[in-house]
């Protein structure tokens, strides 16, 4: 019997899942997630992928197309593991990209109030200018809880009765909206505009919401410390960046001793700002 844990087992499948088609070196032997103009960033992402085991040739994939291909692995390994924890978060949940026209974002409890602003903003040019794009938000993946009708929330014994809570969105006699538990940007590499776009997102799912804030992560497959650090580090309006392969990311810059990057690596895990993606269920279940 193995004494391996199914988030491990589940981790290993991510990787697989990736090396099947989206990490791969091209003819020269560069990652497809490395900066090929920067030899750190190869280095790095050489020693992550060997360290993976495997090492598929193969052309690199278009920005779009690897974006896309990247956020369904992430969806894959989500819906493999969250399932598994919900023995400590008990609800009616889903994992998986927005759909419908923008602000998809609108769908959730907490962010209805958008449609009316779009609707608003259709008709008013100037209402439109003032706003700008601030209200558009439409993350990569979602986590979703659905409300509960009170024979659930009693299910235990009598919690709810008909006089009381008229205003929580949890019961669905008072709303039948599903709530939006987390926010998860999925950033295969991040060059300078991918990361403001993630900081971007997260501020307007700051400022914009009614309600009970998500939680707000991102999940990268970026090789290079520092710019990790560009999102990771800050203000605070992300919750946490998550690395697809921290531990070989980590014993990579040992090995190359790359003093500078080590030391960024560690200010950003001793924050508590940059984790594994073995840990990303986990803080969900929070």
């Amino acid at each position: 019997m193995s004494n391996q844990g199914q988030i491990t087992n589940a981790r290993r499948s991510f990787h697989a899942a990736l090396l099947r088609s989206l990490l791969r070196a091209d003819a020269k032997g560069i990652p497809s997630n490395a900066d090929k103009h920067s030899r750190p960033s190869v280095e790095i992402a050489v020693g992550i992928m060997d360290k993976l085991g495997e090492t598929p040739v193969g052309g690199r994939p278009v920005g779009q197309i690897a974006g896309s291909q990247f956020e369904s692995i992430c969806e894959q390994y989500l819906n493999q593991v969250f399932p598994r924890l919900l023995h400590l978060r008990p609800g009616q949940w889903e994992i998986g990209k927005l759909s419908g026209k923008r602000p998809a974002i609108a769908q959730f409890d907490q962010y209805e109030h958008l449609k009316a602003l779009e609707v608003a903003a259709k008709s008013n040019r100037e209402l439109a200018a003032a706003l700008g794009g601030d209200y558009i938000i439409k993350p990569d993946l979602v986590v979703v809880r659905y409300p509960e009708s009170d024979d659930a929330i009693n299910r235990e014994g009598l919690v709810v009765d008909k006089s009381i809570a008229h205003l929580s969105p949890l019961r669905i006699v008072n709303n039948e909206r599903p709530i939006l538990h987390a926010s998860i940007s999925c950033k295969w590499t991040l060059r300078s505009d991918r990361a403001q776009n993630s900081r971007s997102e997260a501020l307007n799912l700051v400022r914009n919401r009614k309600g009970r804030l998500p939680h707000i992560a991102v999940l990268t497959g970026e090789p290079m410390p520092s710019r990790i650090a560009s999102i990771a580090l800050g203000t605070g309006e992300i919750d946490c960046v998550y690395h697809f392969a921290l531990p070989e990311l980590i014993e990579t810059v040992r090995s190359l001793k790359f003093a500078d990057a080590l030391e960024m690596l560690h200010i950003m895990i001793d924050g508590r700002r940059l984790r594994d993606v073995a840990d990303l269920p986990l803080d969900l279940v929070v």
